[in-house]
Formats: structure tokens, C-alpha cells, sequence
């Protein structure tokens, strides 16, 4: 069975992005999806002394509707500066506070683009990495696979050019997706489900809807363990 995850590109994003990750043979960088205002192809929370902060990636013009692809990085405030720094102040205390923020500088330092959609999947790709997962993945643009129609049709249409018979997604899907369009090109559909497993974390109680550098700078890459949720059939997961 080859599994396909198929997600916009997400800033540095949370845990359970990296759970679809490890579960992918085949995974695509969706990045000609319309940008979201209210999304994470440009911010990530972390955990601060102060409470829940947000990274935001500062943008120039991102009209309604236009393509994740097209949308560039207003690069006249010094943000690298700034979220390095709220970084560090966060997670000071935490034992792998070094090995994050090394990260952090591989995927600041080796940018050179100005698309939030490169630097975005830069940084999942770096994440992923880091965490060596066991099984080789191989990373794919939607752009490259060249797929028309509805929403269900396009996603379908990526899954089966990469010879996929299982399309793992999250929650999300579920207000668009049409099943039964998978079901009878012989695709199975099942959605995350998500342990939200914890493990320590600084300032106050734990919470799984964090950056996952959040992970990294308090356990390092033992956290590989705490990456571990399955998935479930579409039709017990809309029960």
C-alpha cells in the first residue's frame, strides 16, 4: 500500500503535521492552494513565560484567493531577528535549546527566496530531517504533477499519479472532500487520529497545538516517540 499526504506548506508547523509526514510514502507540497489569512503557511504558536505567542511571518499583498505559490515575504522588518529571539527567551531553560535554534538558523540563513510557500515547506523538510524518520519519503510539488478539477478531483488526481492507494489527511478535509469519488478510483481515505501525546514542556500546562520546535528544544530527538498517531477510515471517523 502507498500512502500519499498531500498539505499547503506550514511554518515550523505542530505536531501532528509530522505525524502525516511519517506516515507518507509520497508527500506533496500543495502550495497552489489559495492562501488562508487565518492559516499557518506564515505563523506558528510557542509556548512563552508569557503564555502562547504567535512567530508570524510578515507578507507584502496576498489578495483573496491567490495561490500560496505567489505570495512573497515582506522582508522590510528584521522578523528573523525577532522570532530567533522570542525563541530563545522561550525556551532558555529547556535541555535542547541549542539543537532548535540551530535549526532555526539552517532554515534562515539557507534561504534565499522571497515565497512564504518555499520557506515554509524549507522549514518542514528541515524538521523532518532532524527527526530522521525510519522509511524513505520522497517530496513533490503539486505544481509538478499538473492536475485540473474541483478540489476532490485535483487531490485524487496527485494521489493516483503518484500510484497511491491510501491518501492520509487531516481533519480538514473533511468539509470538502468528496469520498466516494476515492472509493471508486480503488483510493482509500483515512484521517488522522490524533494521540496529542504529552511530553515535559516549560510554562504551564501542556499543550499539543504548538510549533514542534517546541518538542525539540524540551526533548530533543527522543521526541521521534511522541510522533506516533494512526489513522482511521473516513466513514468511522465521520461517526
Amino acid at each position: 500500500m502507498i500512502s500519499v499526504v498531500i498539505t499547503q506548506p506550514m511554518y515550523f508547523p505542530w505536531i501532528g503535521m509530522l505525524e502525516q509526514m511519517r506516515l507518507a510514502d509520497h508527500f506533496v507540497s500543495y502550495a497552489g492552494a489559495a492562501f488562508s489569512k487565518g492559516g499557518f503557511t506564515n505563523r506558528v504558536q510557542v509556548k512563552t513565560a508569557n503564555g502562547v505567542h504567535w512567530l508570524t511571518v510578515p507578507l507584502r499583498d496576498a489578495p483573496l484567493g491567490c495561490p500560496i505559490e505567489e505570495v512573497r515575504i515582506d522582508e522590510r522588518s528584521s522578523w528573523r531577528r525577532r522570532h530567533r529571539a522570542t525563541l530563545a527567551q522561550a525556551y532558555a531553560k529547556a535541555p535542547f535549546v541549542s539543537e532548535m535554534l540551530d535549526l532555526v538558523d539552517q532554515v534562515f540563513e539557507g534561504f534565499t527566496g522571497d515565497r512564504i510557500g518555499d520557506l515554509s515547506m524549507r522549514s518542514m523538510r528541515a524538521v523532518h530531517a532532524y527527526f530522521n524518520f525510519p522509511l524513505p519519503r520522497f517530496f513533490h510539488s503539486d505544481a509538478d504533477l499538473e492536475v485540473r478539477g474541483s478540489p476532490s478531483e485535483r487531490v485524487l488526481g496527485m494521489v493516483v499519479s503518484l500510484g497511491g492507494s491510501r491518501y492520509i489527511t487531516g481533519h480538514g478535509a473533511k468539509n470538502y472532500l468528496e469520498h466516494d469519488l476515492f472509493e471508486q478510483a480503488g483510493v482509500s481515505v483515512e484521517y488522522l487520529n490524533y494521540e496529542k501525546t504529552p511530553y515535559p514542556q516549560l510554562h504551564g500546562d501542556f499543550t499539543p497545538f504548538v510549533s514542534s520546535l517546541d518538542l525539540i528544544a524540551n526533548v530533543g530527538r527522543a521526541g521521534v516517540d511522541r510522533i506516533r498517531s494512526g489513522t482511521v477510515p473516513w466513514r468511522q471517523f465521520l461517526q
